[in-house]
């Protein structure tokens, strides 16, 4: 997330009461997750497991628990709570604004775009041309929606992130500041889930397809000419590279990469990243022709064992 302007990192501080450590005119531009920062950006971290990564991190502000040793070119905010300062901050630069109307007057709609009644479009949305919005879609703030896109009735672009810090007391949330970006020539199904980046894009590439009932979680990057089956489900901060196909009931862990060209069987559980065009089916899935075979052999346990008598 950019802010709309730079900022100081004492300004910065004053906003989330913390301190900090660093030139108070320390140029700010943005706030960020680990796996998307760039230069001028806060990450957060609170975790002395993960303090190393931060600190080495593109990120150029460290918004930390602990005082620690501040690396040569960067600053840190020092704060008591790195996550509930990360949520104050996402409120003050991207508040939710409540709707007017079913389709917001700060909605972009290109030439040719049919939208069906009862479709709500949020603020600050642009949707391309010769697209089709059918009836009962929910299009929220800020997502970005190419050229000659179909979207079916029922489903949901831009909900929040499902992320939550397990506090004693109850699930706290993480407060979602990105959008949705989807290019040209998608197709989605009915009844589909994408939701928004917590501080970047959720990202769906051009010519990819996606069937009914398909959920993508926050901030995962699929590439162009995907294929994904009916009730595939897809964690956050996946990257899915181009030409992947996932069938039916296809269930994805977050944070792995599903190469190039990676096929996966229907019903399988995926819990690591995939090599360039592979087939893997199973749950946990290997490569599909390791898990035939392993299913051939069970076959043939019973006739062993008469063997055996």
């Amino acid at each position: 997330m950019q802010f709309p302007q730079a900022h100081t990192l004492a300004q910065i501080a004053t906003i989330i009461n913390a301190n900090y450590i660093g030139e108070a005119d320390f140029p700010v531009l943005g706030m960020n997750e680990i796996h998307v920062v760039s230069p001028g950006d806060i990450v957060f971290v609170d975790h002395p497991k993960y303090y190393d990564a931060a600190l080495n991190s593109a990120a150029t502000v460290v918004l930390i628990n602990k005082q620690v040793d501040c690396p040569p070119g960067k600053a840190l905010l020092i704060s008591d709570d790195p996550f509930r300062d990360f949520n104050k901050l996402t409120a003050y630069f991207k508040p939710f604004e409540a709707a007017r109307k079913d389709i917001a007057d700060s909605a972009i709609i290109g030439k040719n775009t049919v939208i069906q009644p009862n479709t709500f479009i949020g603020n600050n949305v642009t949707i391309g041309d010769n697209c089709l919005i059918h009836s009962n879609v929910s299009i929220y703030d800020n997502t970005v929606i190419g050229n000659n896109v179909t979207i079916h009735s029922g489903t949901v672009i831009g909900a929040d992130a499902f992320y939550y810090k397990n506090r004693p007391e109850y699930r706290d949330k993480l407060l979602s500041g990105g959008n949705v970006v989807i290019e040209d020539n998608v197709d989605i199904g009915a009844l589909c889930t994408i939701d928004r980046g917590v501080t970047a894009s959720t990202t769906i590439g051009a010519g990819t397809k996606i069937d009914n009932q398909v959920q993508i979680g926050h901030d995962t990057v699929v590439g162009k000419k995907c294929l994904f089956a009916s009730q595939v489900g897809i964690a956050g901060c996946v990257v899915v590279e181009d030409e992947v196909v996932l069938w039916g009931q296809v269930g994805v862990k977050s944070g792995i990469t599903i190469a190039k060209g990676t096929e996966i069987f229907a019903q399988s559980g995926l819990g690591h990243s995939t090599q360039e065009n592979k087939k893997y089916f199973g749950s946990p899935a290997i490569e599909a022709r390791e898990r035939f075979k392993e299913m051939a052999y069970i076959k043939r346990i019973p006739e062993l064992i008469k063997k055996l008598k």
